[in-house]
């Protein structure tokens, strides 16, 4: 059974994702040790999963190959496929495209300019 605690109730030795993250550790597998609820007005309470600072590991260190995943993956929401250029941001989801393409509207059918 997990325990619940109300908004910064929760007892010392006990931490969230984020809070051990910040002292370097993570999780390691153990379980959820306890729930932390904020209440709202109008909807359920947000809820926080804490865990046991004690049984916490450390974050594993990043390796060469993982970086290099990381930069691939990083490069990769960043090119534009209309333009396929780097353009220095992640490329918004809801546009799909850089704001340029986005922006500049597509040449009609019925146009008989040459682009050159």
């Amino acid at each position: 059974m997990v325990s619940v605690y109300r908004w910064r109730l929760a007892p010392d030795g006990l931490a969230t994702r984020r809070q051990l993250r910040a002292l370097g550790l993570r999780p390691g597998g153990q379980d959820v040790v306890a729930e932390v609820h904020r209440p709202r007005r109008r909807r359920g309470p947000l809820v926080a999963y804490l865990y046991r600072i004690e049984h916490a590991k450390p974050v594993r260190p990043m390796t060469p190959g993982r970086s290099a995943a990381l930069a691939a993956a990083m490069l990769a929401r960043r090119t534009c496929p209309n333009c396929r250029t780097d353009v220095g941001y992640c490329i918004p989801r809801s546009l799909g495209m850089c704001a340029p393409c986005h922006d500049t509207p597509a040449p009609s059918e019925g146009d008989c300019r040459v682009l050159a």
